[in-house]
């Protein structure tokens, strides 16, 4: 088996689908509820540019603050701006990820960047699809990215790490493909919403979600 790519790279890959998953966001989606059980795209998209700015305080600071900052007022065209921020964040992210240090510092525990990096692109991948999915736009993670965050998963979201984060794995049908299979592990239903597990309510960074 080719192993999974450098964490840099698997972030990268993820922003892309991220991105391309927020060209089904319009002012008529923000209401919609998504597989993230309880969450409407209005609060998942604030809650993926919050983790975005959580990675960027872990480059630029060396380290993640527990408590995120208060989201700025969205003006005008809150679909638009939510977008906006995120292409806007994620373009800054991996512009200076290469600036990263080697460890990062989250609630006073050392972290290597890797996977910081490794978190980041798990976190942008499975809300790209419950965005996609929700806006009526279900575009399965690309294989080999879904692969590599497959391979690499147990490393965040293990027996001990999974609760509150993630609901239980899912089961999937055989024979299931790489996104498929991924959005099983990290407990949401390949084949819609209603089968979705319990909302999780820590974020992956900052320890709330």
């Amino acid at each position: 088996m080719t192993p999974p790519s450098c964490p840099a790279d698997l972030l990268e890959r993820a922003v892309h689908y991220g991105l391309e998953s927020m060209e089904a966001v319009g002012a008529g989606c923000l209401s919609r509820p998504t597989p993230c059980a309880g969450w409407d795209v209005h609060a998942l998209l604030r809650h993926v540019n919050d983790s975005v700015g959580a990675m960027l305080e872990a480059i630029e600071l060396g380290r993640v603050d527990l408590v995120p900052s208060e989201a700025e007022d969205e003006d005008g065209d809150p679909a638009a701006d939510l977008v906006a921020a995120f292409r806007g964040g994620t373009r800054r992210l991996l512009h200076t990820w290469s600036a990263a240090s080697h460890r990062i510092v989250i609630a006073g525990h050392p972290i290597a960047a890797e996977l910081v990096a490794i978190t980041g692109a798990i976190e942008i991948a499975v809300h790209g699809w419950d965005i996609s999915v929700a806006c009526g736009r279900d575009r399965p993670i690309p294989a080999e990215l879904a692969v590599d965050l497959l391979t690499l998963s147990p490393l965040v979201v293990n027996d001990a790490l999974r609760y509150p984060l993630f609901a239980a794995p899912v089961a999937t049908s055989w024979p299931a493909g790489p996104s498929d299979r991924l959005i099983a592990f990290l407990g949401r239903s390949p084949v819609g919403m209603d089968a979705a597990g319990e909302p999780a309510r820590r974020q992956f960074l900052r320890g709330e979600r």
